[in-house]
């Protein structure tokens, strides 16, 4: 029994000396935690380089775009040819996606040698031999004849400008094909397939392997976006956010970038962390001071680094007694295979005597258990520099989503990772020690990069055929410059019938004459009652002009209209409207003071004077009862003498459009239209009194309240009308009115927006095919939404985030689309906007013989005032329709309020002239 003791302590105390011996040996090859994060920090610089488009020529790691926009769904499906060149053999593989409920892949695949003739021999060559294998592998599986969409995985850095497209930087690992450096490698091999007339493959995408094994990993777990290759070679890809990716226009959504990590250090960074070892590696390989970290790291190296350790230690009497033998001197003869062999729990030390005795050396029991540790420090260097490298990944992922705290999944594929019997441990554990805030999944690969490629052709169908359908839908809101001169055509012809007596009737669009016939010319002063209806809310306003310096100073109370009194009875309403009143003149300490008063009353009205208008219709979600066909100015009056606490002189009635007008007329005398984008839409503008043949009198002009929100209500517009207009247009209070405003205006695009999302989901193309009960909700997409969404500001994290508030569960993906969907619909919008205009301005023009118009429009509403793009798109709307108008957009500070007050100063002034006359 102390014999056995002794046996033990002897053995164990040896282990510890050889252990002590070769640490010191290899003292340099030990990296700590701090090393480590120090080595993080720098791959996150070269990362940061790398996508920068001025420093990217000088970065060592290229952080090359693939083109892979989005990872499997699920819904992938269809039969796909993959080929995979980038190893010691080339394989094709055939693989059938069926959805079926659930996600299923089925694959038959041959391997082909790459003999060293061919992979170092002339590059025509070399896709003729691959186009050569395909074509076995098509005749011997009787696929010939038949149309197939083709992945190809090429395990090599490329610079693509498109998923289908790479051009060759530079060979890696042990190939050295002549001629296909800085050429695209797609075309070389179409150019190959095309010599055998019986096959018909159509080349979708190149990828990466390592791409290939993010994307194999991503079917099975959506969590997955990162891709890891330990193997013959290293490297790494990620899901980057566009934003940050200078190479490539555009900045919505995410894209696959393949790292290609293994040239890191190529720069000289990592010099400090390289060894007399790693440098006599290099010397003697293919491509001397390129891919340095692939060279500390890969399957293709490992063993040799083992053999110079080995071969160094006993030249320095450290191993085998001092001896050494021919095949310990013989480049490759120790290969990473054995490395892993040396390397295992229970036969590592049998293993080692095995190998080493096989190099023709005698080694002793020390010799064996050094040998063996020499393995462990050259294998752990290797998974601490690729776990240093995928935590710097890991931390851009999580810093780019804003998150405390990262869940993830990373691919991970490659022999060296497979084959080790402790790498994945060690890779694993330091990973999670370096960023203690990432919860990590290691998933391994099944066929990683072949299945890859199949995949990622299977999702760019996908796509493919997924971007038809929606752009399918998209293109029935592009208005061509045909349709636009069409719609101002039409517009101006319903300006004449509406203006006209014989034809009024019958137009939708009114041109009802308001009676305001002035425009403020500065001599306007006193103090103003002005009340605003046109909305939930209800102002009123004390409103004090100055005259000489056109000051105005206002004061003004908000009060809300209840959906009860919106839609009750008249009477309940301007009983409502009157309590309001009051409690402002409270508010103000005017009771009993008499005041002229200004009614905005933002509704279709026949007017006969400027204090009094017949209500034509409710418009905007009002419907009280007993006011249509009633003069409003009328309601109000006996409403104030229900009351009986005060008196007010109501001098006008107007409508918000042309308050508008009057406010930005106040200060640009050149202001003759006034233009509402928001909740409602309309327009007003000054007429020639003589092409109103509603109203006596030839002399001067008259304001004339289009409402042109009517506009198309005869059918003249169906042609551009979508099934989404008739949806919105059915499901509002005034079923076939309004059309014009039901196409442009703030209370109907959401709800535009949100038919055509239900639409698209319906056919699985948005929120994986699910209608959430919030998005059944009518009114649910508010306008102000599209303004947020669609702000260049955003990034798409946070419109994700509003959709997240509608109960909508959105990808990356989706994101991007629901952000296409608002930006047609809001620029149909505004070039609807944009013809009507162009419709008077050209007007205007040919009524006063002008060559050329310079004029001045006044414009207001929450649409125009809120949404990033709508006012740019409606000038050059303007501008392209009417190129002989110069025309002006100002925007009007408190239109409605401010201009009614101005309305009733200039009637009041005009008044006084006529009597003074």
């Amino acid at each position: 029994m102390f014999a056995v003791h002794l046996m033990a302590f002897y053995f164990s105390k040896l282990k510890e000396d050889q252990i002590k011996k070769v640490d010191r040996f290899l003292y340099h090859m030990r990296l700590s935690d701090e090393t480590l994060l120090d080595i993080m920090a720098r791959f996150q610089a070269e990362m940061q380089k790398g996508l920068g488009k001025d420093t990217n020529p000088t970065a060592s790691v290229k952080m090359l775009p693939t083109f892979v926009r989005a990872i499997p769904d699920g819904s992938e499906n269809g039969e796909f040819l993959s080929l995979d060149l980038g190893g010691s053999k080339f394989r094709v593989l055939k693989v059938q996606v069926s959805e079926e409920g659930k996600r299923n892949v089925q694959m038959e695949s041959q391997f082909y040698p790459t003999p060293n003739e061919i992979i170092r021999g002339n590059g025509s060559e070399l896709f003729d031999y691959i186009a050569d294998c395909l074509a076995d592998f098509m005749k011997t599986r009787g696929l010939k004849h038949k149309k197939f969409p083709l992945g190809l995985t090429f395990s090599f850095p490329c610079r693509q400008t498109k998923l289908e497209e790479g051009i060759l930087l530079s060979w890696t690992k042990k190939f050295k094909a002549r001629g296909v450096q800085d050429t695209d490698v797609v075309s070389c091999l179409t150019k190959a397939m095309k010599k055998h007339k019986d096959i018909d493959v159509d080349i979708l995408t190149l990828v990466n392997d390592t791409v290939g094994t993010m994307m194999t990993c991503a079917y099975d777990d959506p969590y997955c976006e990162v891709g890891v290759i330990i193997g013959t070679g290293t490297n790494a890809c990620y899901m980057e956010d566009m934003s940050n990716i200078d190479l490539v226009e555009g900045d919505e959504g995410r894209m696959c970038i393949n790292t290609e990590w293994g040239a890191f250090g190529d720069d000289g960074t990592l010099e400090d962390i390289r060894t007399e070892f790693d440098r006599e590696i290099d010397l003697g390989s293919l491509n001397p001071g390129k891919q340095l970290f692939e060279k500390m790291i890969s399957g293709l190296y490992l063993g040799e680094l083992v053999r110079i350790v080995l071969l160094k230690m006993a030249k320095a009497g450290l191993l085998f007694g001092g001896k050494k033998s021919s095949a310990l001197h013989t480049k490759g003869k120790i290969e990473t295979r054995h490395v892993a062999a040396m390397e295992k729990y229970k036969e590592g030390l049998a293993n080692t005597r095995e190998i080493l005795t096989d190099l023709g050396l005698e080694p002793s029991e020390a010799d064996c258990i050094a040998v063996q540790h020499v393995c462990t420090i050259v294998s752990f260097r290797s998974a601490n520099l690729c776990a240093a490298a995928l935590a710097a990944i890991l931390t851009r992922l999580r810093e780019n989503k804003k998150l405390e705290r990262l869940r993830t999944t990373v691919g991970m594929d490659g022999t060296l990772y497979k084959i080790h019997p402790q790498y994945p441990k060690r890779l694993h554990k330091v990973v999670r020690r370096l960023v203690p805030n990432c919860d990590v999944r290691f998933l391994l690969s099944e066929s990683g990069s072949t299945k890859g490629a199949a995949m990622v052709t299977a999702v760019a169908s996908r796509v493919q055929a997924q971007r038809k359908q929606i752009d399918k839908v998209l293109a029935l809101f592009q208005l061509t410059r045909e349709q636009l001169m069409d719609v101002q055509g039409k517009m101006r012809r319903e300006f004449e019938y509406g203006l006209k007596r014989d034809t009024h009737l019958m137009a939708t669009v009114k041109m009802l004459p308001t009676y305001v016939c002035g425009m403020p010319d500065g001599t306007e002063k006193g103090k103003f009652l002005a009340l605003d209806l046109g909305g939930t809310n209800f102002r009123v306003l004390l409103v004090k002009i100055r005259s000489g310096r056109r000051s105005v100073r206002m004061y003004n109370k908000i009060f809300a209209i209840p959906l009860e009194i919106m839609q009750g009875t008249g009477e309940e309403l301007f009983d409502h409207i009157v309590q309001c009143i009051a409690d402002f003149l409270d508010y103000m300490g005017l009771k009993g003071v008499q005041l002229p008063l200004g009614f905005t009353f933002s509704f279709p009205c026949r007017q006969t004077s400027i204090d009094k208008g017949t209500l034509i219709e409710w418009t905007k979600g009002f419907k009280a009862t007993d006011c249509e066909g009633e003069d409003v100015v009328d309601m109000l009056r006996e409403a104030i003498k229900r009351r009986n606490e005060f008196d007010l002189d109501i001098v006008a009635v107007v409508n918000d459009t042309v308050g508008t007008m009057m406010t930005c007329g106040h200060e640009d005398p050149n202001c003759e239209i006034g233009l509402i984008a928001g909740t409602g839409s309309n327009m007003c503008y000054m007429e020639e009194m003589r092409n109103i043949e509603l109203v006596e009198g030839d002399e001067g002009k008259m304001c004339i309240n289009t409402e042109w929100g009517g506009f198309g209500d005869n059918g003249c517009i169906d042609d551009i009308r979508t099934q989404y207009d008739e949806k919105v247009d059915e499901g509002s209070l005034n079923p076939g009115k309004q059309r014009y405003e039901k196409m442009t205006s703030g209370m109907y695009l959401g709800e535009i927006v949100r038919q055509i999302l239900i639409d698209l989901t319906k056919q699985g193309l948005l929120f994986r095919g699910q209608i959430s009960e919030r998005l059944r909700t009518r009114g649910i997409f508010e306008t102000k939404f599209l303004s947020q969404i669609e702000s260049d500001r955003l990034a798409l994290l946070q419109v994700r985030s509003i959709l997240q508030q509608l109960g909508l569960d959105s990808t990356c993906e989706d994101s991007i689309v629901v952000k296409e969907v608002c930006g047609a619909v809001s620029r149909r919008a505004a070039q609807l906007y944009g013809a009507g205009l162009a419709a008077v301005v050209e007007k205007k023009r040919e009524d006063q013989g002008l060559e050329y118009l310079k004029i001045t429009v006044g414009v207001d509403g929450t649409l125009y005032k809120l949404h990033p793009h709508f006012s740019r798109i409606l000038q050059e709307t303007v501008k392209e329709l009417a190129p002989r108008c110069d025309v002006t957009l100002m925007l009007s500070e408190d239109g409605s309020g401010k201009g009614a007050a101005l309305i009733t100063a200039v009637a009041k002034r005009l008044q006084q002239a006529q009597k003074e006359n």
